[in-house]
């Protein structure tokens, strides 16, 4: 039996519910190497022929804390530190499957390091044709720079966005018309001018308040698109995460909020698929999850991507607003309708297309496979 090493959080919903999935495929428990072991000491010896999975660091403050450096775990920053020591990790990661007999990575560290660079992501979706709102150009050194990007573009709505963030952390909803303005974020301004990550969404409508804070977060890289007036149901704006395994589009969620981040910890709730899908009607859902499909192809490599997928306000245009790169975490969500994973979860679908395994796609799939892949479904 081919041994399986997760590299993870110990105890981790995600390390969980994966390990979960592998032995009810057959496979057995896998080994689990945590994020602090490898950022301290290194990567243990691997078993030989071992598949390696990376999972997400992102639920353990202590593995934060190494990344990031010293300091508050709510401050809303590091991300840039956080970035480069994931990469180095990454790194390490690979060379001790590069070095053990017979192990394969399940994934490529350089996908994730492009997943975890908000410009370099939306450059290569925006290269290879994915739909994607148009971003401004070159770097933006702070507020002045972000106003003057704004005119530039004749744009008076944006999404300035943290380069390396991720949970929304940092990201703002701003507009601004003449001398009024708004911006819509979970960052906490405190009384002495430290920005902090909060579960409670705000506006900040003071223009000394929205420099400060897009003062603070520019030298770690700022990422600014133009604002993708999305789709609302029951009165709730709402996108789609789609969870795409293999190049097939197993799972997706509509995630409903009354502000503009539709994140579930900011507030969002899961939104209504059916509805969703019938406001849309059949060929516009089967576009909108080819628009998917184009875009996890972009990751060839990665054994799922989560794509947060936006439909305009028309619901006849839809846009690529993130590819996550452990976008899979949605507990007790099975597959939809056609896509060869009914009755999977997330997990259970990428347990599935390991290497080895039998695969069934359902005939009637419509999807885009990317080049070279080991699974192909299709018409």
């Amino acid at each position: 039996m081919t041994p399986v090493v997760v590299v993870g959080v110990p105890g981790d919903r995600r390390v969980r519910l994966f390990g979960e999935a592998l032995v009810r495929g057959g496979h057995a428990v896998p080994l689990v190497v945590a994020w602090r072991q490898v950022l301290t000491e290194g990567m243990p010896p691997l078993p030989p022929g071992a598949l390696v999975r990376v999972e997400s660091p992102g639920e353990d403050a202590a593995t934060g804390a190494l990344l990031r450096g010293p300091g508050p775990a709510t401050r809303a920053g590091g991300g840039r530190a956080w970035y480069l020591a994931f990469l180095r990790a990454l790194d390490t990661v690979r060379r001790a499957v590069a070095a053990t007999p017979g192990a394969r990575l399940l994934g490529d560290v350089a996908e994730i390091g492009v997943l975890f660079d908000k410009r370099r992501c939306h450059a290569l979706l925006a290269g290879a044709g994915v739909p994607v709102p148009p971003a401004l150009p070159g770097p933006v050194g702070g507020y002045a720079d972000l106003r003057a990007g704004m005119a530039a573009a004749g744009w008076n709505r944006v999404f300035v966005k943290p380069a390396h963030g991720s949970s929304a952390s940092g990201v703002l909803a701003f507009q601004a018309a003449g001398a009024r303005l708004k911006a819509t974020t979970s960052v906490e301004l405190d009384s002495s001018g430290e920005l902090h990550n909060s579960l409670r969404v705000r506006s900040y409508t003071g223009e000394r308040e929205v420099a400060a804070i897009v003062d603070a977060l520019a030298p770690e890289g700022l990422h600014v698109e133009r604002w993708f007036p999305k789709a609302s149901l029951g009165g709730r704006v709402v996108d789609l995460r789609v969870v795409v395994v293999g190049g097939v589009p197993t799972h997706a969620v509509v995630r409903s909020s009354a502000s503009p981040m539709t994140n579930l910890h900011l507030g969002g709730s899961r939104g209504d698929l059916a509805a969703f899908r019938a406001a849309l009607g059949p060929e516009r859902w089967a576009r909108a999850l080819r628009v998917c499909a184009r875009a996890a192809a972009c990751f060839p490599a990665a054994p799922s991507v989560g794509v947060d997928l936006m439909a305009g306000s028309d619901l006849r245009r839809f846009a690529v607003a993130e590819v996550n790169a452990f976008g899979d975490l949605l507990p007790g969500l099975t597959g939809l309708p056609g896509s060869g994973a009914e009755g999977l979860d997330t997990y259970d679908a990428q347990v599935a297309r390991l290497p080895g395994a039998e695969v069934s796609c359902s005939p009637n799939a419509e999807v885009v496979c990317s080049p070279g892949a080991e699974v192909m479904c299709g018409t």
